[in-house]
């Protein structure tokens, strides 16, 4: 899906790997993680790619520069959340004639395969979203997807927030999101902040399409490998 664009979220510290380098230039089999995200969005055909930094952001500019035929930089001057790291991409959004995969650009684990399962379901599908979710043996921590009597999808619940029933599902949110890009610009303007952290959270965006009807789907085509976090041990 030649048309397709890729938000990638790459303006987070580097505090989790202990270390002073933005978090998605730590390396992994000495290569900055980013790298192999955006050649798993180019393997899917993705060539249209928008990079989200902000901590430390020349660095990852200069480490990207030699990709500058295949992205564009949208910084985000603060960091109030995932939801907060899109929004500052509304500008270039409003251009994009197909769909909007959001990822992160510390999951360098993420496969061409799955990217691609998504984009051809979306495109047969057309929701408003699609989630990339994935079922795991051992959901602690991660939240789950939650489903009604038929199979479709009604919201998603954080493990902390998750009651006994629900901390049994398997299913969970891995932060892999397919937008119909006019309805994901929508779900960003309704965005609030009125939590804890005050920050806005992507995740927001499925349950706020979800109330107005406009249709939300998961899809459990995500591989085990695509669940493993970056830690400092791994920061080598």
């Amino acid at each position: 899906m030649s048309s397709a664009c890729a938000v990638i979220l790459a303006a987070g510290k580097g505090t989790r790997m202990k270390s002073d380098l933005p978090k998605v230039l730590c390396p992994v089999l000495g290569r900055p993680m980013i790298h192999f995200v955006l050649d798993a969005l180019q393997a899917a055909g993705i060539s249209e790619k928008i990079v989200v930094v902000g901590h430390q952001a020349d660095l990852v500019r200069q480490e990207l520069s030699p990709r500058d035929d295949e992205i564009h930089f949208v910084t985000q001057e603060e960091q109030l959340g995932t939801g907060h790291a899109v929004q500052v991409c509304r500008q270039q959004l409003q251009a994009v004639t197909g769909p909007t995969i959001v990822v992160a650009g510390d999951s360098p684990l993420i496969q061409p395969s799955s990217l691609t399962k998504l984009l051809q379901h979306f495109e047969s599908s057309k929701p408003a979203l699609l989630l990339g979710t994935l079922e795991k043996d051992d959901p602690t921590g991660l939240g789950r997807v939650v489903r009604d009597s038929e199979g479709r999808f009604t919201g998603i619940v954080e493990h902390k927030d998750a009651t006994a029933e629900q901390r049994l599902i398997r299913e969970v949110n891995m932060s892999t999101y397919l937008f119909n890009t006019a309805d994901l610009l929508w779900s960003l303007d309704q965005l609030k902040n009125d939590n804890a952290q005050s920050e806005y959270y992507l995740t927001d965006c499925a349950s706020l399409l979800h109330r107005d009807q406009r249709p939300v789907e998961a899809l459990a085509v995500l591989q085990e490998c695509e669940s493993l976090s970056i830690t400092a041990q791994f920061c080598f």
